[in-house]
């Protein structure tokens, strides 16, 4: 009886050293290369209290916005408060902040229409002047944007459009005209017949009229005006600005759009139609709204 019952405790201490054996042996938490982490170390501890950094930083954009609006320091008088005149919690204060920086980056991304379509080559109006920054005025929507003339790149490839010079105001203005100059105005008023001409990619008006006078042998002069960043085209055809009369002088125009800059920057587009026109009136006896500098 006393051997079977060494037995019986003999199988409870054997099982108990095999478990031991099982727990610190290759199964063992430890031995894998990690040690157990206790419940409290392994949870992440959430404080729903916002830190007195979190706070000071909610105040300042407050603040901020306060001094814009009223153009005055906010003061303990005037803190932001909640509608029943309670003062704001800190977590209320930060609530707001959030809200203010939301509405300033929703703000920054809306701009007038007119603003981001000159923004989009570069043109950007200046808001005292109401101009660019060559004194070029807001280009109208559907019209094309300046080009400057160093940011242009010239390709190979070739395109077609048409161009024309006409100085026929001249001739219902003859009595204007300097005397020695009578005699070269065409009688048809028509210096180069409208003609369709090869540029090629790249060009702006300013190139394409330079080389077809070179080549037609027709007399072009001009000079380059860095306040507009454009050449001014002073006479063609020996026919040049103020001679006949105060406000006379070549304007160009591209598809019967009088562009409200100088030629350099207007870059040609397969099928343009330019026109070259004498005007006597600053513009009004040819149908144009600008100056007779050249559309600047």
């Amino acid at each position: 009886m006393r051997k079977h019952k060494n037995k019986v405790i003999a199988g409870v201490v054997i099982a108990i050293l095999l478990a031991f054996v099982f727990w610190y042996g290759g199964d063992a938490p430890r031995l894998r290369g990690w040690p157990p982490q206790s419940k409290e170390t392994a949870t992440v501890v959430q404080n729903d209290e916002p830190t007195k950094e979190e706070i000071a930083e909610a105040e300042k954009a407050i603040s901020d916005i306060s001094i814009k609006k009223e153009n005055a320091p906010a003061t303990e008088e005037n803190k932001p408060q909640k509608q029943d005149g309670a003062p704001m919690t800190p977590a209320e204060k930060i609530a707001m902040a959030q809200k203010i920086a939301e509405s300033t980056q929703s703000a920054t991304k809306i701009k007038p229409s007119n603003e981001e379509y000159s923004e989009e080559q570069g043109m950007v109006i200046n808001e005292g002047t109401g101009k660019g920054q060559y004194r070029t005025g807001p280009v109208p929507d559907g019209k094309p944007l300046p080009i400057e003339p160093e940011n242009i790149v010239i390709t190979d490839k070739e395109s077609t459009c048409t161009l024309s010079i006409r100085c026929d105001t001249i001739l219902n203005n003859i009595a204007w005209l300097d005397r020695e100059k009578v005699d070269i105005v065409p009688k048809d008023g028509v210096v180069f017949a409208e003609k369709t001409v090869t540029f090629y990619e790249g060009e702006s008006v300013f190139n394409l009229l330079m080389r077809e006078m070179k080549r037609n042998k027709i007399h072009l002069e001009f000079e380059n005006t860095p306040i507009y960043n454009s050449a001014y085209i002073e006479g063609i055809a020996n026919l040049y600005e103020f001679e006949c009369g105060e406000l006379s002088g070549w304007m160009y125009k591209v598809n019967d759009w009088f562009p409200n800059y100088g030629c350099s920057r207007y870059q040609l587009k397969a099928g343009d139609k330019i026109e070259w026109v004498y005007t006597c009136d600053l513009g009004h006896d040819v149908g144009g709204q600008y100056s007779a500098r050249n559309g600047k």
